[in-house]
């Protein structure tokens, strides 16, 4: 198959190749590779791609994947419970 073909990250658009390009430049950190693709910052926080990406990384640096830390999630927005906004809107009044 070819790796640029290869989506390991929808959300954002990233493929295998670009991955394996970087881990070929030496970046080998989840967190480095993400900051410069972007794989894991999209919509799913790496839910889905995170864990291909730790593989990808094992299987370069010839590691088992629990030995790669899998990236942190952050996530976009926090939840506000309908309370708070209930009474805010009567505070309003």
């Amino acid at each position: 198959m070819n790796p640029e073909k290869i989506f390991l990250c929808r959300c954002e658009d990233v493929t295998l190749k670009q991955v394996r390009d970087l881990l070929d430049q030496g970046y080998t950190s989840p967190e480095e590779i993400k900051r410069i693709l972007r794989i894991g910052m999209g919509p799913c926080q790496g839910k889905t791609c995170g864990l291909l990406l730790q593989q990808e990384i094992a299987r370069y640096l010839k590691k088992r994947p629990e030995e790669i830390p899998l990236p942190h999630a952050r996530p976009l927005v926090a939840g506000v419970p309908l309370e708070a906004i209930a009474e805010a809107a009567d505070d309003e009044r």
